[in-house]
């Protein structure tokens, strides 16, 4: 604590450059991520695949993915220089104080008088300034949609469901944030600098609730999730999962393609009752053993307790972000510095401080990147290990294909921004060499004695 006490006012100083600091920053951020941008858009200028894939990818779409990943990088500098333009707008043009200004007066005019503080008033604040954001936003969404994935036949979008989703989008936190945010400024205001703890308890109860809530009443929104019909698939996934006491509630088929050609399948849920849903463009697209063998990956996921360390860490981290913040809580100089001299609003004083964390953030993004790259590779391992080496590799050849994904990545590039390995990392790791047929009973036996798991 004495620590954190001399660090709070060695920061708060009354010349403490932190609008330079804080534009500097995420200056310092686009330039390093221009900079590897283009590192990996020279691999993506390269015309032959790597060996690993030299015999699983045609010339045509090897050539097309190349092409869609330029277009992505190319729009990635774009967007990103025009989120630095907005950034700088609103610091130097202080529009946090002004717009702090303009919401209190509309509180003050509109609300009655016993609702007229400053919890009521950071509310309506912060709804202004989401919605300003995402209407600032609109152009790069539409582009990226109605061009740029158009282009490369992946958008599903209407205009009109486009629509759809950004108002349901908006309404939505029109409706959640005002409780949520009241939650965590009245705990702050009611215990003071010790807020730590009790904003930490708060929030993963929130969290919680969030993963039993959210499929239930807010996923139906914007998605359709059918229990998937009985047959082969539906035999074998059962069958997997009550191999491993996988607490398998439901299956489900989700209709991914309302919106996009992309694939993918993933589980959620509390840890004793889980649900699994399958994109129907996967379904489309694969065979059952192919199917069974990405689920395989992901049940992979849950019993080497990724799912259960990926959370502990997410705790760590906000108990982490919590206690800088107790931090900056008072820091005069901070407020000073962004127009805001004779109030402190605790969430203003929240979002100035998570602008001064971007550094930090982007280290913690880059160990978490490579932790997850390490579990995608154990689970591809738990997969192998029950027999589906070779579906696995095919799938994960199918879904790379269809999803034009990156097939190649520059190392610097890879390890900044990929959350998973590239294909030609995963094949590789998979020891795949071409084979098209299923592996025989006693190469599951020793791919599985060597895995040293037991259960196996």
């Amino acid at each position: 604590m004495d620590f954190l006490q001399r660090l709070s006012q060695a920061l708060d100083r009354p010349l403490f450059p932190w609008k330079k600091l804080i534009l500097g920053f995420s200056a310092g951020q686009y330039l390093l991520e221009t900079f590897l941008t283009f590192r990996q858009y020279r691999v993506l200028q390269k015309t032959s695949p790597p060996a690993t894939l030299a015999n699983e990818v045609d010339r045509e779409t090897f050539d097309k993915s190349q092409e869609y990943n330029r277009a992505k990088s190319r729009f990635s500098v774009v967007s990103g220089l025009y989120s630095q333009l907005i950034n700088f707008a609103f610091i130097q043009g202080d529009v946090l104080p002004k717009l702090w200004a303009w919401t209190g007066r509309l509180v003050l005019q509109h609300a009655p008088q016993r609702f007229s503080g400053e919890l009521s008033h950071s509310i309506v604040f912060f709804l202004a300034l989401f919605l300003s954001q995402q209407v600032l936003n609109l152009p790069t969404k539409i582009y990226n949609t109605f061009v740029l994935e158009e282009k490369f036949g992946f958008n599903k979008q209407t205009p009109s469901l486009f629509v759809t989703d950004f108002i349901k989008t908006n309404a939505l936190t029109l409706v959640l944030a005002p409780p949520i945010l009241a939650g965590f400024l009245g705990i702050i205001q009611k215990t003071g600098t010790s807020f730590v703890s009790y904003l930490w308890v708060f929030t993963a109860v929130l969290q919680l609730f969030m993963i039993t809530a959210y499929p239930i009443f807010i996923l139906p929104l914007f998605n359709k999730l059918s229990p998937l019909e009985e047959g082969e698939l539906k035999t074998e996934v059962e069958k997997l999962a009550a191999r491993f006491k996988f607490p398998l509630q439901e299956l489900y088929v989700i209709d991914g393609s309302k919106r996009s050609a992309h694939s993918n399948a993933y589980f959620y849920g509390l840890p004793w009752k889980k649900h699994i849903v399958i994109y129907d463009t996967l379904l489309e697209k694969s065979s059952t053993k192919e199917v069974v063998a990405v689920l395989a990956h992901e049940l992979g996921h849950w019993k080497l307790g990724h799912t259960t360390s990926l959370f502990g860490i997410s705790q760590a981290h906000l108990l982490y972000i919590f206690t800088l913040f107790s931090v900056f809580l008072n820091n005069n100089s901070l407020y000073s510095s962004f127009g805001f001299h004779t109030e402190h609003p605790i969430i203003i004083g929240f979002l100035l401080f998570s602008d001064a964390l971007s550094p930090m953030d982007t280290v913690i993004q880059l160990l978490m990147n490579i932790l997850s790259r390490r579990f995608e590779f154990q689970a591809d391992e738990f997969a192998k290990g029950v027999g589906y080496r070779l579906e696995l590799a095919s799938s994960l050849i199918k879904l790379h294909v269809q999803n034009l994904s990156t097939m190649d990545a520059d190392w610097m590039y890879a390890n900044y921004h990929f959350s998973h390995p590239h294909l030609s990392e995963r094949l590789k790791a998979l020891d795949y060499k071409g084979e098209k047929a299923a592996p025989i009973e006693k190469e599951k036996d020793e791919v599985v004695k060597a895995s040293g798991r037991d259960e196996l």
